[in-house]
C-alpha cells in the first residue's frame, strides 16, 4: 500500500486525536486498521458478522446506467454531538449538493433502507460515532447529519468494476469517511486524495480489513480506481462502509 504522510500515525499516539491533527492540518486521513479495529472493538468474529451485512445489499440502477454493477443500502441520521447519541430519520431520496456529484447533477436518486440486522449490529454504531468523535475538528456544530452507505462492486473479466464512476468527486459534505470491509480477488482499486489545486495528499491500496480512509470534503477531491479480476474465471469485489457527516443546518435539517 502506497501512501504519504497523510497516513498513519506516531507510535502511542491516539488514532482520533491523529486523525483530527491530518484533518486540520492536510485535510485527509489514513487510519490503519488495526487503529481502527481497535477504537471499534471489532475483534475476528464481530468484524465476520458485521461483514456478513455486505451480503444484504441491492443493486443500484443508477451505477447500471453506466455500466457498473454496484450494490448498495442507504440510511440518514441525527448525531447530537453533545451526547453522541444516533438516531435514525425519515428514509427518502438520495441527493447531492449542485456543487459536488456532477454525474448526478440535480438528481434525486432512491435506494433500499438499511436492513434491521445492520442497523442492530454494535460495529456500525461504533463506526459512526467515531467519526462523530473526529468530525468536530472542522465545524463545532452541536447536530450533524449523518449518511451511510454500504457499497458491494463487483467486477468480471469483461467489465471491470467502478468504485466511483463519476471518477474524482466531492461527496457535497463536510467530512467523509470510507472504510474498507473486504475485498476479494481483485487487483485495483487504488484510493486517492487531492487537494484543491490538484496536488495528491494520499494515494493508497487497501487490502487490509478496516482500513479508514477519511477525508475534509470541503477542500479535496477524492476517486478510486477500478478493480478487476486477478482469477478471470471468478468475479472480483470490493466491500465499503462510506459515512459521511455534515452540519444539520447546511443541508436544510433532517
Amino acid at each position: 500500500m502506497r501512501e504519504d504522510a497523510a497516513g498513519g500515525r506516531e507510535a502511542g499516539t491516539d488514532p482520533v486525536d491523529a486523525a483530527r491533527r491530518a484533518l486540520a492540518s492536510v485535510g485527509t486521513f489514513l487510519m490503519p486498521a488495526a487503529d481502527l479495529r481497535r477504537s471499534i472493538g471489532a475483534d475476528a468474529d464481530p468484524w465476520v458478522r458485521f461483514s456478513a451485512h455486505w451480503e444484504e445489499l441491492a443493486p443500484d440502477p443508477y451505477a447500471a446506467e453506466q455500466g457498473v454493477h454496484r450494490l448498495r443500502r442507504y440510511g440518514r441520521f441525527r448525531y447530537r454531538a453533545v451526547d453522541g447519541a444516533l438516531e435514525p430519520t425519515a428514509h427518502g431520496e438520495f441527493v447531492q449538493p449542485d456543487d459536488s456529484n456532477l454525474l448526478y447533477l440535480g438528481r434525486d436518486r432512491h435506494f433500499e433502507p438499511l436492513t434491521a440486522a445492520f442497523l442492530e449490529d454494535p460495529l456500525f454504531e461504533r463506526t459512526v460515532k467515531l467519526v462523530g468523535r473526529i468530525a468536530p475538528v472542522l465545524d463545532d456544530a452541536p447536530e450533524w447529519t449523518v449518511w451511510v452507505h454500504p457499497f458491494r462492486v463487483v467486477a468480471s473479466a469483461d467489465n471491470e468494476g467502478r468504485p466511483t464512476p463519476e471518477g474524482v468527486h466531492r461527496d457535497g459534505v463536510t467530512l467523509v469517511g470510507s472504510l474498507l470491509i473486504g475485498v476479494d480477488n481483485a487487483v485495483g482499486g487504488e484510493s486517492s486524495v487531492f487537494g484543491p489545486d490538484g496536488e495528491r495528499l494520499v494515494t493508497a491500496t487497501p487490502r487490509e480489513p478496516g482500513t479508514f480512509l477519511l477525508g475534509d470534503d470541503r477542500c479535496t477531491w477524492h476517486g478510486v480506481s477500478p478493480i478487476r479480476p486477478v482469477d478471470r474465471g471468478e468475479p472480483a469485489r470490493r466491500d465499503v462502509l462510506v459515512v459521511t457527516f455534515t452540519p444539520s443546518a447546511s443541508c436544510g435539517g433532517p
